[in-house]
C-alpha cells in the first residue's frame, strides 16, 4: 500500500491562494477530518504528549503533515458544546422529544460558558505545528445543528409556528456564544482559517425554509464570519444538505464565506459544482464518500487526479473528499486519492 513519504514542507500560503480563490502554485489538499486509523497509520512510531487533549491535536497535526496538507484541522474544545452528553449516543434528535420544551427548560438549560473552557492545551501548540503550516479549527456544531439538537427537529417546525419567541430566543443564545467563541479562536496567531460547521439541508432541500433560514439563521452567520474576517483570516463554511441554487447564491454574495466544503453526487458533482462556482467562491473536497467506498483505488486516482486537472488553470479548489475520512472508508482508498495530488507536485 502506497504512503506518503512525509518529505513535502507545509506552506500554507498555498492553500490561502484557493481560499482566496486564487491559483496555488502546486495541488491543494483539504480534509475536514479523518479517522483514528489513519492518524494512528500516519504517526506510527512517532513520540506524542501525554495530556490527552493535547496528544490528539499533536496527533492530527502530525498526520496531516505526514499527508501533505498545508494545515491541520483543530477541533474545538471538548467541554464548549451544547451536547447534553448522557443522552443516548443513538437517539435520534429529530423524533424524539427536545432538550428545550417551553421557557422554563430555556432558563435552565445548562447552557455552555466560554470563560470556563479549557483552551490552556492550546497555548502548547506552537512546539509541535511545523514551519509554514497553520491550524485551522472549527466550532461545536453550527448554529442550527445546535437548534435541532436542543429542540428536536420536528419541536422546531411546530415552535417556529406556534412559539416563534422561543425559537428566536434559542437561536440567538446559541449564536451569540459561537460569536463570541470564533471572536476567541481566530485571534491565536497560529490560525489560518476557520471552519462554520452547519449542515443546513436534506439531501433534496433545506432543513427550514429560505424564509425562515432568512429570518432565524443567516443573521447569525454573517455575523460569524465577520468575526472570523475580524482577524483577517479566511471563513469556510461546511454545511451538508441541498443548498443549490438559491442557499449557495445567499452565501457566497450575501454571508461572506470564501469557501464551500461538503458536496455529494446525488445533490451536484464536485465537477458539476466547479464548472458553475468556482471563481465565485473556492470549493474545496468533492470526492464523494460513497464513490471512494464503492469503486477501485484506479477509480479514485483518476477521478481525483482529473479534478486537479479541471482546476488547473483557475484554481480554486483543494482535494479532499465531500464530507470526511469516516473509518469505513479504506484506508488504500483515501491514499489512492491524496496520491494524485502528490503525483502532481
Amino acid at each position: 500500500m502506497w504512503l506518503p513519504d512525509g518529505c513535502g514542507k507545509s506552506d500554507f500560503d498555498q492553500l490561502e491562494r484557493v481560499l482566496r480563490k486564487g491559483k496555488p502554485d502546486r495541488p491543494v489538499l483539504f480534509e475536514y477530518y479523518m479517522n483514528e486509523r489513519i492518524y494512528d497509520l500516519l504517526t506510527h512510531g512517532d513520540v506524542l504528549p501525554e495530556e490527552p487533549k493535547l496528544r490528539y491535536a499533536v496527533k492530527t497535526i502530525k498526520a496531516y503533515e505526514r499527508a501533505g496538507y498545508d494545515y491541520s484541522f483543530l477541533t474545538s474544545p471538548p467541554d464548549f458544546t451544547f451536547q447534553i452528553l448522557d443522552r443516548h449516543p443513538q437517539a435520534s434528535v429529530s423524533l424524539n422529544k427536545g432538550l428545550i420544551d417551553g421557557w422554563e427548560s430555556f432558563e435552565s438549560f445548562p447552557w455552555p460558558e466560554l470563560d470556563k473552557v479549557d483552551f490552556s492545551y492550546w497555548d502548547s501548540l506552537p512546539d509541535y505545528i511545523p514551519e509554514g503550516m497553520k491550524m485551522i479549527p472549527d466550532g461545536p456544531g453550527g448554529v442550527e445543528e445546535n437548534v435541532i439538537e436542543i429542540l428536536g427537529y420536528e419541536n422546531l417546525c411546530i415552535f417556529m409556528y406556534e412559539e416563534p419567541e422561543l425559537v428566536r430566543a434559542v437561536f440567538d443564545r446559541i449564536g451569540q456564544l459561537l460569536v463570541d467563541y470564533y471572536e476567541l479562536i481566530r485571534d491565536y496567531p497560529f490560525v489560518g482559517a476557520v471552519i462554520s460547521n452547519d449542515d443546513w439541508g436534506f439531501n433534496t432541500q433545506p432543513l427550514i425554509s429560505e424564509e425562515q433560514m432568512e429570518e432565524y439563521l443567516y443573521p447569525w452567520h454573517r455575523k460569524i464570519s465577520a468575526a472570523i474576517h475580524g482577524a483577517g483570516k479566511p471563513a469556510i463554511l461546511h454545511s451538508c444538505g441541498n443548498l443549490y441554487p438559491r442557499i449557495m447564491d445567499t452565501l457566497i454574495d450575501d454571508l461572506g464565506y470564501e469557501a464551500k466544503h461538503s458536496y455529494e453526487d446525488n445533490i451536484m458533482s464536485i465537477e458539476d459544482a466547479y464548472d458553475s462556482y468556482a471563481g465565485r467562491i473556492a470549493l474545496l473536497g468533492g470526492i464523494d464518500v460513497d464513490f471512494i467506498i464503492r469503486s477501485s483505488e484506479e477509480e479514485v486516482y483518476s477521478r481525483s487526479r482529473g479534478m486537479l486537472e479541471r482546476a488547473g488553470e483557475k484554481g480554486c479548489y483543494a482535494l479532499g473528499t465531500g464530507n470526511s475520512v469516516p473509518d469505513y472508508i479504506p484506508d488504500s482508498h483515501y491514499l489512492a486519492m491524496i496520491r494524485a495530488a502528490w503525483d502532481l507536485r
